[in-house]
């Protein structure tokens, strides 16, 4: 283990809080730097409560907001939203150790800005399947167990990238490895699916099951333009990516949307963190901040992905109030699939 495992966690939301606790439980030392101060002053009076089906459990760490942090960050786990990472790798830079780094625990395609800011050899690349929300300040739920994969962003895998994975195995089980594009391409594809259920106000479960054409076409695009950047797609959780590639047997992939379906209905947290932002916090998506750079490289690989545009732009409307949740704009999404048998 490295000699200094202080963690500073830039973003206690639902990721970066729910790694917080965990990492506190596991005897790391933690502090926590958030640009909420409702959020930052719970934390500071009455400590960060994670919720779980087994309780709830309260970590009293250091919380900073962005103008009293420290001045000098070694070990640093960026969890803002993905419009955000911009903004918070340029803060971070100038505070950032020669020997530190910065691990992108965030949905979406990240590190390439991040180490825009503090190079490549200093960025850890990441991928975690994380289900929380933040229910009010200083408290977390916990919405069920998923996955993660750490590497480096340069290539391979590091003794730095071993030190952080087993840090964080009170979590869970983090996979470290050489293809953690891999799984960040894989999650786009099944995190389309989860998006489009947030035009409706039901179960994620529920919806994917309804929609099952247009899900697979949604995830299909993705890979797409992951086959043309020849990305090996890593399964993760219930969900395989092979079944959802142009070509896949249609019974593998019917098995597949079986298996997830399932598997979502297990978990606490049923509705998507994105139906959460628009119904709950009334705020902007980081959907075109995901899926808006997958359709600009497939239009450089001459790939459309007429369905992901459509998504982008139906979420658009929801967040400015221009349209209402509606199942029926899951079908519009792919109306060439809407009537195929299951």
């Amino acid at each position: 283990m490295t000699t200094d495992r202080t963690t500073t966690i830039v973003g206690a939301g639902a990721i970066g809080g729910t790694l917080a606790v965990h990492l506190d439980a596991a005897g790391v030392p933690v502090q926590l730097v958030d640009a909420d101060p409702a959020h930052v002053a719970a934390i500071r009076e009455r400590g960060l409560t994670l919720l779980t089906p087994d309780g709830a459990t309260t970590a009293h760490v250091p919380a900073y907001t962005l103008e009293d942090a420290p001045d000098e960050l070694g070990r640093v786990l960026l969890a803002v939203k993905a419009l955000a990472t911009d903004a918070a790798a340029a803060w971070i830079a100038p505070r950032l150790r020669s020997d530190g780094f910065v691990a992108s625990l965030q949905n979406g395609l990240n590190e390439a800005t991040i180490a825009g800011h503090v190079g490549v050899d200093r960025t850890v690349i990441a991928f975690v399947d994380l289900f929380a929300d933040v229910m009010e300040p200083g408290v977390v739920k916990d919405g069920g167990h998923g996955g993660m994969a750490l590497g480096e962003f340069a290539g391979g895998t590091s003794d730095r990238v071993r030190d952080l994975a087993a840090d964080l195995a009170h979590w869970g089980s983090p996979v470290v490895s050489a293809n953690v594009e891999g799984f960040l391409w894989s999650k786009l594809g099944f995190g389309a699916m989860l998006t489009a259920t947030a035009l409706a106000d039901d179960d994620m479960s529920d919806l994917i099951d309804r929609n099952r054409a247009v899900m697979t076409t949604l995830a299909r695009e993705v890979f797409d333009v992951a086959d043309g950047r020849g990305i090996a797609l890593e399964p993760f959780d219930a969900f395989d990516p092979q079944a959802f590639r142009s070509g896949a047997d249609p019974a593998t992939t019917e098995r597949a949307l079986d298996d997830l379906v399932a598997w979502l209905a297990t978990q606490s947290k049923t509705r998507s963190g994105i139906w959460r932002d628009i119904a709950v916090r009334h705020r902007r998506t980081e959907v075109p901040a995901h899926y808006r750079p997958v359709v600009e490289m497939g239009t450089a690989q001459g790939v459309a992905l007429p369905a992901i545009e459509a998504l982008i732009t139906a979420i658009v409307r929801l967040e400015e109030g221009e349209s209402a949740m509606d199942e029926a704009a899951i079908a519009a999404l792919a109306p060439s699939t809407v009537g195929e048998a299951r």
